[in-house]
């Protein structure tokens, strides 16, 4: 290598290292909290305006959250720093199984995992 490569090498190196540390230092990217209640009805109600939810069920971790309204469940899961949201016909969730400790669902786009305190589904609120 000549040394005019080795130079540019350093400063690319340089100003990605810069771009890194600035973007930390902004605070890009940031933590979602968890769910609580007040939470989880405000971004019900941001994500699914026409629809009321019979019940909702939180994650154990706080990290998703399921609620059915009649045949249809509404589905909220966190994704980076948001949440994504999806609709799916209740018999499809109710159908799933719990594995040590995790319901894992199949979507076209994601596999989202829903933590479970015990590995009875569909907890008593939601059946």
């Amino acid at each position: 290598m000549d040394k005019a490569l080795l130079i540019q090498l350093g400063g690319s190196i340089t100003a990605v290292a810069l771009l890194v540390a600035f973007a930390a230092w902004l605070g890009v990217a940031r933590a979602t909290p968890p769910l609580d209640a007040d939470s989880a009805k405000a971004l019900l109600d941001l994500e699914f305006p026409d629809h009321r939810p019979d019940a909702v069920w939180i994650a154990a971790d706080g990290a998703a959250l399921i609620a059915r309204e009649g045949a249809l469940a509404l589905v909220l899961y966190r994704r980076g720093d948001g949440y994504v949201a999806r609709d799916l016909p209740w018999s499809a969730v109710a159908a799933l199984k719990p594995t040590n400790g995790r319901l894992i669902l199949r979507l076209s786009d994601a596999r989202p995992v829903f933590a479970v305190n015990d590995d009875a589904w569909p907890p008593k609120e939601l059946a």
